[in-house]
């Protein structure tokens, strides 16, 4: 268990480093040397899945990595926007399908974790909670000075996604016994922080005056974060 925690600890380090490296070059300018950097800190957390997968092998650990791919998948979509500008539209919609197919393998992650107690009771505060930061979304546009433009309507679904998720890992935590499901706790820590990096985002993309590098810096840490801290979930198992 000790080699296994400094074998982790390796991994997470190396992740850490690589993002404030990115980070250092990005809130000057986005150029190759920190989309590489970003490159490897996305690998760091798709490694941090795997090596504890191999570990503590499992259908949760699996699905929990399939979701961590397509999240790595959705950042690629949503930085070759820069360099492809006349894609702009069909990548960013690719960025967000690859994030939400990311959100349903973490459902699925769910509820293979707790079976086979899960509690389908589990499921309705974490719809109500869905639908209302759906409408949060749709109807809190001016309010919250964005302007969604053509990407309302999936931008209101992967809003509803993203706040299922993260409250499904805790009801579903609490209704089928924190004891035994410390994972689902540990996810939830995750997703929150998952949830803060899309709304510093929703920011960036859709309002003005919000690509500060406050912004850049506060959404990057949040984003890998809460990648890393939903991989090593898997070490709670």
């Amino acid at each position: 268990m000790e080699i296994t925690f400094i074998f982790y600890a390796i991994i997470v380090l190396i992740g850490l480093i690589s993002l404030c490296a990115f980070l250092f070059l990005r809130v000057k300018k986005t150029d190759v040397k920190s989309l590489m950097l970003k490159a490897v800190t996305s690998v760091m957390f798709i490694l941090t899945g795997v090596f504890l997968t191999i570990v503590n092998t499992s259908l949760y650990a699996g699905l929990i990595v399939a979701g961590l791919t397509c999240g790595i998948l959705g950042d690629i979509w949503l930085d070759m926007k820069f360099m492809y500008r006349q894609d702009e539209k069909f990548l960013t919609n690719a960025g967000f399908i690859s994030f939400a197919c990311g959100h349903f393998f973490y459902i699925a992650a769910i509820i293979a974790g707790t079976a086979p107690s899960f509690k389908v009771i589990s499921l309705l505060p974490s719809i109500g909670i869905a639908l209302i930061a759906g409408c949060a979304v749709y109807f809190g546009e001016k309010l919250m000075k964005l302007n969604y433009g053509s990407y309302k309507i999936i931008s209101t679904l992967y809003g509803a996604l993203l706040f299922f998720v993260t409250v499904l890992a805790l009801f579903a935590c609490i209704f089928s016994g924190f004891s035994a499901n410390t994972h689902l706790f540990v996810f939830f820590i995750g997703g929150v922080l998952f949830v803060i990096s899309d709304l510093i985002l929703s920011g960036t993309y859709f309002g003005e005056g919000k690509n500060r590098p406050v912004d850049i810096i506060t959404n990057h840490v949040s984003y890998y974060l809460a990648q890393f801290v939903i991989a090593s979930s898997i070490l709670f198992m």
